[in-house]
């Protein structure tokens, strides 16, 4: 890929950053709270997200975007790098996740089974001996998830930092507009700061950009009620009076 090529698709690696960032971390939450009450996670649901070098998961996939966003835009401060190097952790930290639940889901049950058989002493030793070793992955899990709850906290707070200069993304605010209750799951208490960090004191600047996102893909129905909720925002503002007449304009077109 080249260099100019990547710099003229950044909105689109933001929105697909913020997106797949969003969608790994409810996946991997919903395994952690799993841990958290039956000390298991899923094997088959770690190795999707993941995925394999010829079939990328999704966490694979953000970690490329990553790579490709932060490393080739033109930001001052540390922030981008922050996040490229933070989301490649959690990726990594998920790898062994994901071969810890292999151990742990494969190999726990048999040899709780061999404790209840009647062995030769030797191998009941050893069998003992290598139940110790199935019983500390539940450790090594315990570990590795909570670097990555450490992981995704710090992303969550660099997102603020770094998206503040993406208030005129069509793609992000689509985003956030369509995908509004997994972004608030997402950030949770943070979810207003993230608004403000990027639209500053215009919160209606989100509602504008996803009406134009989606009346340029012909989704007018969405894009009017996107407008709707930026002119309920801010009713007097020039930027959405503007939106809304295009929308209607574009709206009576079609039913004529």
């Amino acid at each position: 890929m080249s260099k100019a090529w990547i710099t003229e698709k950044l909105p689109e690696f933001v929105r697909d950053m913020m997106r797949d960032f969003c969608l790994s971390a409810d996946i991997l939450e919903s395994q952690f709270t799993m841990f958290d009450q039956a000390n298991q996670v899923s094997f088959e649901v770690l190795h999707d997200l993941v995925g394999e070098e010829m079939n990328k998961g999704l966490l694979w996939r953000l970690k490329d975007t990553a790579h490709h966003l932060f490393r080739n835009d033109s930001k001052p401060g540390l922030s981008g790098q922050f996040l490229d190097w933070s989301i490649g952790y959690v990726f990594h930290e998920t790898m062994k996740l994901k071969e810890d639940a292999y151990q742990q889901q494969n190999y726990g049950p048999w040899f709780r089974e061999l404790m209840d058989r009647e062995l030769p002493e030797a191998e009941h030793l050893i069998s003992r001996e290598l139940f110790q070793v199935v019983l500390q992955t539940n450790e090594s899990i315990r570990r590795e998830i909570a670097r990555v709850r450490f992981f995704f906290s710090q992303c969550r707070k660099l997102m603020l930092v770094y998206l503040t200069d993406q208030g005129e993304n069509p793609l992000l605010g689509r985003f956030l507009f369509e995908q509004n209750a997994l972004v608030r799951k997402i950030f949770g208490q943070d979810y207003d700061a993230l608004l403000a960090a990027i639209y500053g004191d215009s919160p209606e600047l989100m509602y504008i950009m996803a009406s134009q996102s989606l009346r340029q893909g012909g989704w007018m129905t969405h894009a009017l009620e996107a407008v709707e909720l930026a002119l309920a925002a801010s009713p007097s503002s020039p930027r959405v009076l503007r939106e809304k007449q295009i929308v209607d304009t574009w709206t009576q077109r079609i039913k004529a």
